[in-house]
């Protein structure tokens, strides 16, 4: 196991639930929709959870947790988007949006999980809890936006 190249993968990580938190809380003050801010809101708590086991995970292995976001590219349109469809008050796209987020994130994660090898046992193991609760962040989004065309 490599101890910076551990350090790099979860610092990657930090980056995408810094990312996810810093999307939601916008997108919580963009929308009136009290739903969508309790959605948002737990969201964001799922990330901020995700944070606090990671930086205590970089710091157990000597490094500084990342304290920066990603904030580019697809990731980056993602939340734009999110924030056009909250001024529109899309419900439907809003959480199409959101979506696209949560798959780069789970994408994040898989990248990650490719190179369970650097990690020790014990940061794997967080890391798939960390990934399972995602997806279920996701699965609840999509079901949200999917219900909004039933």
């Amino acid at each position: 196991m490599d101890t910076q190249k551990s350090i790099s993968l979860l610092n990657s990580l930090i980056e995408i639930n810094n990312d996810r938190v810093e999307g939601y809380d916008t997108a919580s003050k963009e929308t009136d929709s009290t739903e969508l801010k309790v959605l948002f809101t737990e969201l964001t708590q799922t990330s901020q959870q995700n944070l606090s086991d990671l930086r205590a995970a970089v710091r157990a292995l000597g490094g500084s947790p990342e304290e920066g976001t990603r904030v580019t590219g697809k990731f980056f349109r993602a939340w734009m988007d999110v924030k056009a469809a909250l001024t529109g008050n899309d419900r439907h796209q809003i959480l199409s949006s959101c979506e696209f987020g949560e798959d780069k994130a789970l994408e994040a994660y898989d990248d990650v999980l490719e190179n369970a090898a650097d990690l020790s046992g014990e940061n794997q193991s967080m890391v798939r809890t960390q990934q399972a609760n995602l997806r279920a962040d996701h699965d609840r989004v999509k079901s949200l936006r999917d219900a909004v065309n039933a």
